[in-house]
Parts: C-alpha cells; sequence; structure tokens
C-alpha cells in the first residue's frame, strides 16, 4: 500500500513539472534552457581545455621521466616498458578527470569500470597475458635491447620491449610484433647472451684427396685471422664423415658475437679459392646405373 501511494506522489509530481513546462511561454522556455545551456557549454569548454593541457603535460612528463631513466642508467628494456606504462596510467587518470568535470557521478563509474571488469577481463585475456609476459621478460631477462634472439620461428635483434609486444628486427630488416604471452612461454635461443658464438664449416671433398692438406688449409686460414679467438677452445678440425660421394671436413672456431657472420663467410670464400689450386675437389653428387641386356 505504501509503495503503491509513494507511486501516485511520484506520478503527481511529474504531472505538476510538465504542467510547469507547459505553462510557460516562448520567453520563458528559451531562458529556462539558456539557463541550462550556459554551465554545460562552460563545463565543454573547460573540458577541451583540460584535454589539452593534460596532454601536454602527459608529453611533459613523459619526457622528463624519460631523460631521467637515461641519467641513472636504467636498463634500455625496462625504459620503454615504464614509459608505456605510465602514458597508459595517465591518459586513464585525464578521462576519469574530464568525466568528473562534465558532472557524471566518478563513483557510479567506478562501479560501472568494476562490474564490466569481468567481462573486459574475459575479452581481453590475451592482452592481460601479453601484459604479464612482458613483466616476466623484464623480471628474468631471457634477452634485452640490442640481443640477437631466435624464437617463434624469426630470428633478429631486440630493438624494443613494451608492455604487451617486443619488437625484432630481422637481418633483412623487417619489423617483427612478438606478443610478450607467447614469448615469455617459448622457447628462446639468445645468441648475444654470452658474447662469443661457435663457427662451424663442413666442406665435402673427392674420395682419395688429402685429408690431413683440407684440414691444414682450413687451420692455416682460422689461425692467421685475428678475430678468431683462443679461448674457450682453439681452432679445430677433423675428418667428420665419409658420405655416399664425399668426404665432409668439419672445421670450428670461436669468435665474438659481432663478427660471426663475416668471418663465416669469408673463410667459404677462400675455401672455395684455395682448394681447386691446393689439388683438392669439390665432388658432385654421383650415381652408378647398370644397364642389363636381356636379350
Amino acid at each position: 500500500m505504501i509503495r503503491l501511494t509513494n507511486f501516485l506522489i511520484g506520478i503527481d509530481d511529474n504531472l505538476l513539472n510538465i504542467s510547469k513546462l507547459s505553462s510557460q511561454n516562448s520567453h520563458e522556455l528559451l531562458s529556462s534552457l539558456w539557463n541550462i545551456l550556459i554551465p554545460f557549454s562552460l563545463k565543454v569548454v573547460s573540458a577541451i581545455l583540460i584535454y589539452m593541457i593534460g596532454s601536454w603535460l602527459i608529453r611533459r612528463i613523459r619526457s622528463i621521466i624519460k631523460v631521467v631513466m637515461e641519467k641513472k642508467s636504467v636498463d634500455q628494456s625496462l625504459r620503454g616498458f615504464l614509459l608505456s606504462f605510465a602514458t597508459v596510467a595517465m591518459q586513464i587518470f585525464l578521462v576519469i578527470i574530464l568525466i568528473s568535470l562534465l558532472g557524471v557521478n566518478t563513483t557510479s563509474f567506478a562501479a560501472l569500470i568494476a562490474s564490466g571488469g569481468i567481462a573486459a577481463g574475459m575479452a581481453l585475456s590475451g592482452t592481460l597475458q601479453n601484459f604479464a609476459g612482458g613483466v616476466m621478460i623484464l623480471l628474468f631477462k631471457p634477452f634485452k635491447v640490442g640481443d640477437f634472439i631466435d624464437a617463434q620461428g624469426f630470428m633478429g635483434t631486440v630493438k624494443e620491449i613494451r608492455i604487451t609486444s617486443t619488437l625484432l628486427n630481422t637481418p633483412d630488416n623487417k619489423m617483427i610484433i612478438m606478443p610478450n604471452g607467447s614469448l615469455s612461454n617459448g622457447i628462446i635461443n639468445n645468441f648475444s647472451n654470452t658474447g662469443v658464438r661457435r663457427v662451424e664449416w663442413k666442406v665435402s671433398i673427392s674420395y682419395g684427396d688429402d685429408i690431413d692438406l683440407a684440414k691444414n688449409i682450413i687451420l692455416e686460414m682460422l689461425n692467421t685471422d685475428e678475430r678468431v679467438l683462443r679461448e674457450p677452445a682453439e681452432p679445430f678440425s677433423s675428418l667428420l664423415e665419409m658420405g655416399d660421394s664425399s668426404i665432409v671436413v668439419v672445421a670450428r672456431a670461436w669468435v665474438k658475437t659481432e663478427d660471426f657472420w663475416s668471418l663465416y663467410f669469408e673463410i667459404n670464400e677462400k675455401i672455395y679459392k684455395t682448394f681447386p689450386n691446393k689439388g683438392l675437389t669439390f665432388p658432385f653428387p654421383q650415381l652408378d646405373v647398370t644397364i642389363k641386356n636381356r636379350s
């Protein structure tokens, strides 16, 4: 009964307000609309100004944070992550201020965000996984900016580690964007972690060629090259296998990571030019075919 009474009272109040508006003449109606539009217009203008000032402040704060991290020698891998995170946090804070200025109840807005958090979390589960992967990468540091890695089927130099992704620059200058979620959970081959790498050559020579001569030629090339390291092991060469059409000689040497490819290609070229002059031949695959005449 009480609810019904309150409902009827509410109807009476609404009818009273409607009757008041309907009883106003055009001048009074325009005056009422003017009194409503002016404060709202001022709020909109203020919001635009605050947005412009806030965006400028965000850029300035981002620049200051970047300079401070450079002076403090913060790890370069961590810089991009922190800058991205700080920028997103400041932008969210600015949006909340603008919404509050326009008269929207921030308490109800926060409740709306909380109620939609579960749905958003389920919809953005991949993004959240990538965010967690970025945190794991920065904590355990399987690689850092500048490292040459092989991961998820791609090889390249790490250019930037962001909140949800890592930027990889391939040797042929392609930019690969890899999600941090799968990257942190997958196998990563870091070629730059130790600073040195082992180079290997496999050279095929014909049966009957002098194996010792082939090994000595390669070892002489490696021992006279300043890029070849003596630690963790001396240059090495030996017979690897006896194939169907050739004998395979293997040679190995340790170099700095940055000298890997230059040494590999140069020794390849020297072997190709030197071996024929020393009486060593590179065999072609051969197949003996026997034809029987049954006539």
